[in-house]
């Protein structure tokens, strides 16, 4: 037996902004906790910088993955597309960022290849997702009729 649902196209939107939303608090309060690090830490703990500032980003990297699955089965095809394109951004910094956020560390070397790796990150993904959390909100969305096949126990 089937039976429909309706989804809101505030759910839809929702969905549509939530992988850029974690995305760019993720980052500024990894980038923040860098600064603050760098404005706390004496000689004796120079690696409480990188201390605070990696755990945000690692956190997320992971759980986006949870994130990105759940969104990208979505009904709606804009949700997905919107989804698809946030995650083609991040895991495409990140990725980048393993290959040649060693070679920036290598050449600065400590702290300032830590804030140039970050920020490298932080520049070109955040305001390219603020783009795109701005760009979504201002989309017509529609509610979406769906129909559900319920199980017989």
């Amino acid at each position: 037996m089937n039976t429909t649902r309706t989804i809101p196209a505030a759910s839809s939107r929702l969905n549509a902004q939530l992988f850029n939303i974690i995305t760019v608090i993720a980052l500024l309060l990894s980038l923040t906790a860098l600064l603050l690090g760098k404005l706390l830490a004496s000689q004796k703990v120079g690696f409480l910088p990188l201390v605070l500032s990696l755990p945000p980003v690692m956190i997320w990297l992971g759980a986006s993955i949870f994130v990105y699955a759940s969104i990208a089965h979505h009904p709606n095809p804009r949700t997905v597309h919107y989804n698809k394109w946030a995650g083609y951004r991040y895991y495409g910094v990140m990725g980048s960022l393993v290959v040649i956020g060693p070679m920036i560390y290598g050449l600065l070397g400590g702290l300032q290849g830590v804030m140039l790796v970050l920020g490298f990150a932080v520049a070109i993904i955040v305001p390219w997702a603020i783009y795109d959390i701005v760009r979504a909100a201002r989309e017509p969305w529609q509610d979406i009729t769906i129909e559900v096949e319920q199980r017989q126990p």
